[in-house]
C-alpha cells in the first residue's frame, strides 16, 4: 500500500482516505480540505502497513472515509480504525467480489484476465455513465501493476469489519450494483443514496460534505 498527504497543515480533524482502484487523487482534487489534514492511500496489492509510523493520537477528531475497493481494503486495518470518531463508505462493501453483495464474480475475473488500455478506458467511462459535474480522471499506475492489484485483492481475506455509521451509495453505480450495495449495508450503517454514478465526487464541493 502507499500513501501521501493530501493536506498536512497541523489541523485539528484528520481525514483518513482510502482510495478506489486505478485511481489517483484527481476524483477528489476538487475539495475543499475545510481544516482537516488528510491522509490519501491507495494501491491494495500488499495490505501490510504500518499505521504507527502516523501520530492519530494528535487529532481532536479522527474521519474514516473509504471509496468503492477502499471500503475492502481498510478491513485490514479494523483494529486501528475502528476507534477513529466517524466513518463512511462510498460505493463499496467488504465483499468486493460478491454476487450478492459487491462485484459480480464473472465481471471481476473478466476484468482482471483481460485488462488492457481500452477495458480501463471503458471501466473509467462506466464510473461516470450518466453522470453530471464529473471530475476529470487521469491514470498514473501501469496496466500491470492495475492488474497484479486485482488479482491480489481477489486472494485476501480481511481480519475484521470496520463498523461504518454511514454508506453513501450511487443509485446509478454501474461498477458496484446498486441493489448489491443496499443487500449488504442495510443494517449495517446509515445508507444514503444519492443521485450519481460509482464516483459521485463531482457533485460535492469540500470533504466536509462527505461527512454530513
Amino acid at each position: 500500500m502507499q500513501y501521501f498527504w493530501l493536506n498536512k497543515k497541523n489541523n485539528k480533524n484528520l481525514i483518513v482516505f482510502f482510495n478506489g482502484w486505478a485511481m489517483n487523487e484527481t476524483p477528489v482534487k476538487h475539495l475543499k480540505t475545510d481544516g482537516f489534514d488528510i491522509l490519501f492511500l491507495f494501491d491494495y496489492r500488499n495490505l501490510d502497513f504500518d499505521f504507527l509510523q502516523f501520530d492519530f493520537d494528535k487529532y481532536e477528531k479522527k474521519y474514516l472515509i473509504c471509496w468503492s475497493m477502499g471500503v475492502f481494503a481498510v478491513n485490514n486495518f479494523a483494529d486501528i480504525f475502528n476507534s477513529f470518531d466517524y466513518k463512511v463508505a462510498i460505493n463499496g462493501t467488504t465483499k468486493i467480489v460478491d454476487n450478492d453483495f459487491g462485484i459480480p464474480e464473472k465481471i471481476y475475473k473478466i476484468t482482471a484476465k483481460f485488462l488492457n488500455e481500452d477495458s480501463l478506458d471503458k471501466f473509467i467511462k462506466n464510473m461516470f455513465k450518466g453522470g453530471k459535474l464529473n471530475p476529470e480522471i487521469t491514470i498514473t499506475r501501469s496496466i500491470e501493476e492495475l492488474r497484479e492489484e486485482l488479482f491480489e485483492i481477489q486472494k485476501k481475506q480481511i481480519k475484521n469489519e470496520i463498523k461504518f455509521d454511514k454508506a453513501i451509495i450511487s443509485t446509478d453505480d454501474r461498477i458496484i450494483p446498486t441493489k448489491n450495495q443496499i443487500n449488504f449495508w442495510q443494517g449495517k450503517a446509515d445508507i444514503i443514496e444519492i443521485n450519481s454514478t460509482h464516483c459521485p465526487f463531482g457533485i460535492y464541493s469540500s470533504w466536509q460534505d462527505l461527512l454530513c
